[in-house]
């Protein structure tokens, strides 16, 4: 697929209804409440597995039963998961390699598990 460049901030771009800076908002905070709803399933941490990290972002992720997923968040997320169940570690656990694509599959399949049915296929990119 050709790519466009066009240079500008990412986030304020647009589809005509969310920005991509919006659209992210709402990946981390859905995120932080599945964390804090399944906290058995949940930790966070500041560092990478190999003890690197990203000033200003912090990794969550949760241990599934279809397999791990994760995300890089702002620290401005860190705190809504204070106070809560969720572990905190010094280093995360192993990273198995997943891809955002690998992330989708196995949040798709724990929620037909979940569920006891098959989920709507994907939307068309």
């Amino acid at each position: 697929m050709p790519t466009l460049t066009i240079p500008c901030a990412t986030s304020e771009i647009s589809d005509g209804y969310h920005t991509f800076g919006e659209l992210y908002d709402h990946r981390c905070l859905l995120f932080v409440a599945l964390m804090q709803a399944h906290p058995a399933l949940a930790w966070r941490s500041r560092l990478h597995d190999d003890g690197s990290g990203h000033p200003g972002w912090w990794v969550g992720g949760m241990r599934l039963p279809t397999g791990d997923i994760s995300y890089h968040l702002p620290d401005t997320f860190w705190s809504l998961l204070n106070d809560t169940a969720v572990r905190t570690f010094e280093r995360a656990p192993l990273w198995d390699g997943h891809t955002s694509a690998d992330v989708l599959i196995r949040l798709r399949r724990w929620l037909e598990l979940h569920n006891g049915q098959p989920l709507p296929p994907p939307l068309p990119a």
